[in-house]
């Protein structure tokens, strides 16, 4: 079984941002176990030419685990083998998202609910993967935690080494309040480890998931978007918000990372929703986030970065506030 670290905060895989960059940035405010992005089985088997960026690992990764999502079975087979060519340390079956794109295909959180079936695509990932394999799914009902009982022994059965349980339903998509309650029961009902997710922005609310679900280990997704700094956060409950300086300075090591990962005009068309991660939440002006928008240059980046580094204005914080963002 996959036994995590008691005490640990574990990055969620992210479609369209963990990738390598994105994890360097994670890394360096300490962040051990992370995943790439969340790959489409389809983009795999039909050998997509974006398929080897996403798949890249820094020969620096101590860990790095990658997620599948898919719901045909010939599709995920060949998928299958395609990663068993890479190095990775685990491979997680995406029974969560529930994003339109994915929820068209049946996969994800759709499959979620498929319980017999999710379980039989699971058991062919076990039987044909050269790497360990887990599941990430959510809770099936916010009324009846037996739905999500079922689901995770009948996971557990298939050989999933680890669940990760996010504990809102697919409607609630990323926002509304966090089940723990049920992810606690789904942890007292199989013997594999459960990992709790959802609604972790701070040290105060990884605690709280913690306790209310009595996992000993937690996974953070949209809360460290623009705030690497809640890995150091967790691991130091006296760890300060980055100065002024400190933000630019990972932004800037942030995105020179993604223009030489992606080329420049690719880099900053794909830094500016990064960008506006960083900003959000800081209370910086509005005129400010939109030139973010328009971002396509080392010059353009260094302006911006240069109206990051003054003085604070009235109400400007560097701390990370969640209020009103979806984790």
């Amino acid at each position: 079984m996959i036994f995590y670290p008691d005490n640990t905060l574990i990055m969620a895989p992210l479609s369209g941002f963990t990738d390598l960059p994105y994890r360097r940035s994670l890394r360096r405010h300490g962040c051990y176990y992370a995943f790439t992005e969340m790959i489409d089985a389809g983009s795999l088997a039909y050998s997509n030419p974006n398929v080897p960026r996403m798949l890249s690992r820094g020969e620096e990764e101590p860990w790095l685990g990658v997620q599948l999502v898919g719901a045909d079975e010939a599709m995920l087979l060949k998928s299958v083998e395609v990663l068993n060519t890479y190095h990775f340390d685990l491979l997680d079956f995406n029974l969560g998202c529930p994003v339109p794109k994915v929820a068209k295909k049946g996969a994800g959180a759709v499959l979620g609910r498929k319980t017999d079936e999710a379980a039989r695509l699971l058991e062919l990932l076990v039987k044909h993967s050269r790497i360990p394999v887990t599941a990430k799914t959510r809770i099936v009902s916010e009324d009846d935690p037996e739905q999500t009982v079922r689901l995770a022994r009948k996971l557990e059965d298939a050989g999933a080494q680890t669940l990760t349980i996010h504990g809102r339903i697919k409607e609630r998509v990323y926002s509304g309040p966090v089940f723990h309650d049920i992810i606690a029961e789904v942890r007292k009902a199989v013997k594999i480890p459960v990992v709790a997710n959802g609604g972790i922005v701070n040290r105060a609310s990884w605690e709280d998931a913690l306790c209310r679900s009595g996992c000993t280990v937690a996974m953070a997704a949209r809360g460290a978007m623009g705030n690497p700094w809640l890995f150091d956060e967790v691991r130091d409950p006296d760890h300060r918000p980055p100065t002024l300086d400190e933000l630019a300075d990972e932004i800037a090591l942030h995105i020179g990372e993604m223009t030489i990962f992606y080329g420049d005009e690719a880099g900053f068309r794909i830094a500016r929703k990064v960008v506006l991660d960083y900003l959000r939440g800081r209370r910086f002006p509005g005129a400010l986030r939109n030139r973010v928008s328009f971002l396509k240059s080392h010059t353009d980046l260094n302006e911006i970065l240069d109206e990051v580094r003054q003085p604070a204005a009235a109400g400007r914080q560097t701390g990370f506030s969640p209020d009103g963002i979806g984790v």
